[in-house]
């Protein structure tokens, strides 16, 4: 027996989650939870047990549901049971599976009565069901019995609260019909949760166990306590009926022959009974999957269109067409052209925002790698003031020499020179070797052909590495060029212009020494240049003092400052560049940070009590950039002074004065010769690596790769897919049509499937106020049999009967009830039977009509609380 409300609907969501699985994704359609919500035997489980059309929830008196029962239904081609608790098993019988949920009830609160919040986790498989979650809930109760808690009525409602509250769960509020409306807590709670009436259905259990003469017409018509979506009423199994195995298609049918035989509900069958409860529920899981539709319409069309240009090439896919083979090696070859030439020259598509890269790197070799290896260049100031001395000693040989030898100058400058080849070999190693990182990067788009990558990648690097070699040959021979003669003539060489004697070349040297050492790279007056920005962590700080912090250094051409974040707002410190200095630091035993220092050349204090600062990095290759940066800034490595100072006092004491003289003065021009050679070689060196590897290499791909690709294989070797391509263009191709395929599916459920509006909101102002009439139950008939007396239980205050006027069909008519406020119904005389009753007026006549003015009413003094209700028998033959 299976769910017929669900029987229209599971077929256009299984295709739909078909469609979304051919694609792997799942189909988060998330329909609702369906929560049972009523007071102790309302029914709830009998409900809950033919939506789902299986006879399987423990039922008895009293309160039986004494765990939240949640419920998943998936569909499945079989049919079976199981439970979070025991997973390996699988239940077929459902007898069986009641037997467990009341055996795991029972071990965790207990045989007699407890309740717990802990829910029971049931998942039923069946080709007859939606993938929905049910929520049986405990029965709301307000008497405590046996193990049960004083607070037991707070526990369940809250117990309840935490599973209606869901906006996404629609509520079951059930009511039995021979209890009050007006008091149902299950409304009133489902109420508070939702307020608008939006996902609460009134369910109103045991018709068939009203009153004999009573019946709940006005209620399920919503014109009594009415809800936004109305009541539907059912019929439930009874106690007997379960017991006696009574099956739930029978019930089904005796539920609709009860429904078209009673007279108050017969003009309203078709909407009553558990198959319309279905039918409504269905409607609203149709409305939410509606509502869902758009959102996966757009998902599924973005991804169409990311798709619809990388599949356009697929489409008219032939893998052994010779003409396609021909037209992908080109575009490719062309493409990787275009994209080593970005790589070098810059380019705003694809920007890399993580690190340097191609081009950045390289322009960072040659204007801060390069010339901050120049600078390091080690020299052992004493060493050089000694191969001075003795060039000077050999060139004057046996004779004493009254004057600084000429030669003595071009023997020390040469040698100075030779030493420019080893970081000027280092930097065009640099270079290489981020070339061969950029053809890798840009040889990742030809992944779908390995021997094409793989050719062209061999191709490439083998030419760079020819042109390595004759641009080192270059360079060597730029160095050569300036060795095979030494311009003294050349216009910034302090020996150049009116230094005629020794005494105005020493200090025509020292006062341009002095100007050096002063030098800064000053901008135009007015601005201050900034030359680095970033982070730098002060790594000396005392742990009593705050210990290591990092801060936002900005390093300009007067002054370095540190601030506490890149905001630049708020100013730690400013420190001068006047007298500083840079040493290296050894790293820490325990620390992954590099780390650099400057102090003051004068042994003051740097920043606060420190003698020197130390500044660490997260890289070395960081500690060299910052260097280069403060070389700019003209603060130079410790060895340029100390290691001067060093020797010019170790070596005074072994000379004489005349010698001395003439040391300092050729060393004074070597200083300013070296200098005038590592600008020129700072130019040149990039223009040369440009011109004879970056620009050659760019020529060769763009006009010659081709070339050699066709002579170093055959195309089809060289075109040859690789399985992954093989197998992604398949999945391309795949996706493609399944997204056009859901998207159809989706189209489809639009036009098969129709959202029901919004019922408009009523006047439910008798559940906020928390009291309300009573509902009057309606009787079946005004008319009574003939020769039958009427149906009177309990005491029955109030004027006796009043016989009918002649002609009538009775020979007895109900007196007036007293009424309340509210639309009710009123008992009245009337001569045809089947006409519909008259409406109440709002204040019944105190003497019936008919009656003589002097007949007393016969009243008790005082009018009851509640009135009475005359219930007539069953209609007779007529109705």
């Amino acid at each position: 027996m299976g769910n017929r409300g669900m029987e229209d609907l599971i077929p256009l969501v299984n295709k739909l989650q078909d469609a979304f699985s051919s694609i792997g994704q799942s189909c988060h359609l998330d329909l609702p939870q369906i929560a049972v919500v009523g007071g102790q035997s309302a029914g709830k489980s009998s409900v809950l047990e033919n939506f789902v059309g299986r006879d399987f929830l423990p039922r008895g008196s009293g309160i039986v549901t004494r765990r939240p029962l949640i419920l998943q239904l998936i569909f499945s081609k079989t049919e079976y049971a199981e439970f979070l608790h025991c997973k390996s098993k699988k239940f077929t019988d459902f007898d069986e599976v009641r037997q467990e949920i009341e055996a795991e009830t029972d071990r965790v609160t207990g045989t007699n009565k407890g309740i717990s919040p802990v829910p029971i986790n049931l998942r039923v498989y069946s080709p007859h069901v939606l993938n929905l979650t049910l929520i049986d809930l405990p029965g709301i109760t307000k008497v405590p019995v046996g193990d049960q808690p004083q607070d037991i009525e707070y526990q369940i409602k809250d117990m309840i609260l935490q599973f209606i509250s869901r906006e996404s769960s629609l509520i079951l509020a059930v009511t039995p019909a021979n209890m009050d409306l007006a008091n149902s807590d299950a409304l009133k709670m489902a109420k508070e949760v939702d307020p608008q009436g939006l996902r609460t259905i009134g369910v109103i259990t045991k018709l068939d166990l009203m009153d004999e003469g009573t019946d709940a017409r006005d209620i399920l018509e919503n014109k009594l306590l009415p809800l936004r979506r109305g009541y539907i009423g059912v019929v439930n199994r009874s106690q007997k009926d379960i017991e006696g195995k009574k099956d739930i298609r029978a019930a089904l049918a005796a539920e609709r022959k009860f429904f078209l035989s009673h007279p108050a509900y017969r003009h309203m069958a078709d909407r009553m009974g558990t198959p319309h409860l279905q039918k409504v529920l269905n409607q609203q899981l149709t409305n939410h999957i509606r509502d869902t539709l758009p959102s996966l319409r757009s998902k599924l069309q973005s991804q169409l269109l990311s798709l619809e240009k990388e599949v356009e090439e697929y489409k008219n896919f032939r893998p052994d067409d010779p003409t396609r083979k021909t037209k992908a090696l080109l575009q490719m070859v062309q493409q990787f052209g275009v994209d080593f030439e970005k790589r070098i020259e810059g380019s705003g598509d694809q920007v890399d925002t993580l690190e340097l890269s191609g081009g950045a790197r390289i322009n960072r070799i040659f204007h801060e790698r390069f010339p901050f290896e120049l600078v390091k260049m080690e020299f052992d100031e004493k060493d050089l003031r000694r191969e001075i001395s003795y060039a000077i000693k050999n060139i004057h040989g046996i004779r004493t020499g009254l004057f600084t030898p000429d030669m003595a100058f071009e023997a020390i400058v040469k040698k100075q020179i030779v030493k420019l080849k080893e970081p000027s070999l280092k930097c065009v190693d640099l270079v290489v070797s981020e070339l061969a990182t950029v053809i890798k990067k840009c040889a990742e788009k030809l992944g779908s052909y390995p021997r094409l990558r793989e050719e062209t990648e061999r191709i490439v690097t083998t030419y760079i590495r020819e042109r390595e070699g004759k641009t080192k040959d270059q360079i060597l021979l730029l160095i050569d060029i300036e060795l095979s003669y030494i311009n003294t003539n050349h216009e910034d060489f302090i020996g150049f212009a009116n230094c005629y004697t020794e005494q105005h070349l020493t200090a025509g040297a020292q006062q341009r020494n002095t100007q050096l050492n002063k030098k800064r790279a000053i901008p135009n007056q007015g601005e201050i240049l900034v030359i680095r920005r970033g982070w730098l962590t002060i790594n000396n700080i005392s742990i009593m003092k705050g210990g290591s912090k990092e801060y936002w250094f900005v390093l300009t051409a007067e002054s370095l400052s540190w601030y506490k974040d890149e905001e630049e707002k708020e100013k730690k410190y400013m420190l001068p560049l006047d007298n500083l200095k840079i040493r290296d630091v050894e790293k820490g035993f325990m620390s992954n940070k590099h780390v650099f220092a400057i102090f003051n050349t004068e042994q003051r204090n740097v920043y606060k009590d420190l003698r020197q600062i130390e500044l660490a990095c997260d890289s070395q290759e960081d500690v060299d950039s910052w260097k280069a940066s403060f070389l700019r800034a003209g603060v130079y490595p410790e060895k340029d002074q100390v290691e001067n100072e060093d020797g010019a006092q170790e070596n005074t004491f072994s000379m004489d004065p005349q010698l001395e003289r003439q040391v300092e003065t050729i060393r004074n021009l070597v200083d300013s010769y070296v200098g005038i050679i590592n600008k020129s070689i700072r130019d040149l060196m990039p223009k040369t690596i440009m011109h004879l590897m970056i620009n050659n290499t760019k020529d060769f791909i763009h006009s010659e790769l081709l070339a050699y690709l066709y002579s170093s294989a055959d195309q089809n070797s060289l075109m040859e897919e690789s399985a992954d391509q093989a197998q992604r263009r398949d999945d391309m191709l795949r996706m493609y049509h399944a997204l056009k395929e859901a998207l159809h599916i989706i189209g489809d459920i639009s036009t098969s499937t129709v959202s029901t509006p919004v019922p408009p909101p009523v006047d439910d102002a008798w559940l906020q106020s928390g009291s309300s009439p009573t509902p009057q139950r309606r009787p079946t008939s005004t008319v009574l049999p003939p020769g039958r007396p009427p149906a009177v239980r309990g005491p029955t205050p109030g004027p006796p009967l009043i016989p009918a006027p002649a002609g009538s069909l009775s020979s007895f008519v109900a007196p007036p009830i007293p009424s309340r406020p509210g639309p009710q119904n009123v008992f009245a005389a009337n001569n045809d039977p089947f006409s519909a009753p008259p409406q109440i007026p709002s204040r019944p006549a105190r003497i019936p009509p008919g009656i003589p003015p002097g007949v007393p009413s016969r009243r008790p003094p005082a009018a009851p609380n509640r009135p009475t209700i005359i219930r007539p028998a069953e209609p007779s033959l007529l109705d």
